[in-house]
């Protein structure tokens, strides 16, 4: 069955207000659209943490850096309602960008600490952009919890900490990341990839594999760890990579001396012109 699908704010706020009188938990998953069955594991994740769920559908122009991908990201709406209509949600919100962003518009998020790093280097404003576009999400959809996936583990966290900075009354969690049968991240940006570039892609997953097993053998050094991944990735034609960094898992900081915590290796890179990130959690 179709979703049911809301446009206006006004629409929103009797759906919301509907909800609230029955006593129904809402949860929520912002999507930029371009679905996939990594987005459509975090709407079951949300299935199961709530009765009712929102998917929202808007490409947020203002996470997009100047020489970035906002004209040709991929929309997909059609497709995306279709795949959505085999799980039932509550509702999917799709505001235009006059809604979220009214004339005169000036306000704006900003974190002062990890969204300053790793991507945030790469890609100033960024995580503004991000932030801002998720708040303003909260405020109208007003969930009880949210669902963010762990692919993209740098703004979950960076989430996360703006919800506990600013007394937000929900719930934060973060999905595992699904992959391929050969281990490449579920990513929307995947489809731009040629089929060389496809091939060359899998070695994100295989360095941080490489690291993980390092670290499984034993390894505390932060650089035995990430040296494992980079000897993947390193000289690798057609992979021009970013950073490949081992954080603490709870607050993204580096480690002074040994893994002393639960920490999570991160990279980013191009693959030919597309961008990709991933990352893996090490316990």
């Amino acid at each position: 069955m179709t979703p049911t699908t809301i446009i206006t704010l006004a629409e929103l706020a009797v759906q919301r207000d509907a909800w609230a009188a029955a006593g129904a938990r809402v949860a929520f998953v912002p999507t930029m659209g371009a679905l996939h069955q990594g987005h459509l594991s975090l709407v079951k994740m949300a299935q199961s943490l709530a009765d009712q769920v929102v998917v929202s559908i808007f490409v947020n122009p203002t996470q997009f850096g100047p020489n970035e991908d906002l004209a040709k990201y991929p929309r997909t709406l059609k497709g995306d309602l279709e795949l959505l209509s085999g799980l039932e949600v509550g509702a999917v919100f799709l505001p235009n960008t006059a809604t979220i962003y009214p004339d005169g518009f000036q306000t704006y998020v900003h974190n002062k600490g990890m969204a300053e790093d790793l991507d945030g280097v790469i890609r100033p404003g960024h995580f503004d952009g991000v932030l801002t576009v998720v708040l303003k999400l909260f405020n109208l959809v007003q969930p009880h919890v949210a669902v963010f996936g762990k692919k993209d583990y740098q703004q979950w966290r960076v989430i996360e900490r703006m919800a506990l900075d600013l007394n937000l009354p929900l719930q934060i969690v973060g999905a595992e990341i699904l992959r391929d049968a050969d281990g490449l991240a579920l990513s929307s940006r995947n489809r731009y990839l040629s089929d060389t570039e496809r091939a060359l892609a899998v070695r994100l997953c295989q360095g941080l594999t490489a690291a993980k097993e390092v670290f499984k053998a034993g390894s505390r050094e932060p650089k035995n760890v990430v040296d494992a991944c980079r000897q993947v990735l390193g000289d690798v034609a057609g992979i021009a990579l970013e950073y490949s960094e081992l954080r603490r898992q709870h607050d993204l900081t580096p480690f002074a001396g040994k893994i002393d915590a639960p920490c999570v290796l991160l990279v980013a890179g191009r693959v030919g012109s597309t961008r990709l990130i991933d990352n893996m959690e090490m316990d």
